[in-house]
């Protein structure tokens, strides 16, 4: 079996294996607030995590001038890197990853971060390499979600086939990207999305958190994808 005919996992990390996202919406606030940005809540900030940090201060502070939208980039980077050793993973992360890859998924982490940020997010998770067919983060795209690009440059990068591909995030625009990228999806809701929402967004399945979908493996997408 070649690399294109095995079937193959996206994973989003934040939000998804890794417990961040109302590190993220705090890390947020507190930088629209440094940069005298005013009006923006935590619940805008919470809406809005897992968009690309441009677009997200975009989305949220369109009337800002550039030079305050980049103010906002680089407070949101110094307030989250003080949060960083609050994170931990959720509940079987470190068993989703392995269940994939044994069952004979190649499994690529699609992070929107640095890929910097591997040197931490991979311990924090519970994995190390040698189960990942690869891993593709915002260094090798030019657009972020919920544009597609990550996650057709991850399969493009790892010779995986959206036909066979299946995507597994926890935002709305997680699925967005995926919708756009031509993969299905399923959506966790343990970033703190509701299960209604990611249904009306449009995503195949929907389970608690990464425990949930592997104690609930045969009745998942995965386990048909196999």
């Amino acid at each position: 079996m070649s690399a294109n005919d095995a079937p193959g996992v996206l994973l989003d990390v934040d939000g998804t294996l890794l417990d961040t996202n109302y590190l993220h919406a705090l890390a947020w606030w507190q930088a629209f607030r440094d940069a005298g940005v005013a009006g923006v809540t935590m619940a805008d900030t919470h809406r809005a995590v897992g968009i690309a940090s441009q677009g997200l201060v975009d989305r949220l502070a369109a009337e800002a001038d550039d030079r305050t939208k980049a103010k906002v980039v680089k407070r949101h980077t110094k307030r989250y890197a003080k949060l960083q050793d609050e994170v931990v993973a959720f509940s079987g992360a470190d068993h989703l990853v392995r269940r994939c890859h044994d069952a004979g998924l190649r499994v690529v982490l699609a992070t929107s971060g640095p890929r910097s940020d591997l040197d931490w997010m991979l311990p924090a998770i519970g994995v190390g390499v040698g189960v990942l067919a690869g891993t593709t983060t915002s260094d090798d795209v030019a657009e972020g979600k919920p544009a597609p690009d990550l996650m057709t440059t991850a399969m493009r990068q790892h010779d995986l086939d959206p036909a066979r591909t299946v995507a597994i995030g926890d935002t709305v625009w997680d699925v967005q990207a995926a919708r756009a990228a031509g993969v299905r999806i399923i959506s966790l809701t343990c970033g703190g999305i509701s299960g209604r929402d990611l249904e009306a967004a449009g995503a195949d399945e929907v389970f608690d958190g990464p425990s949930d979908l592997v104690d609930r493996w045969d009745d998942s997408l995965l386990a048909r994808l196999v």
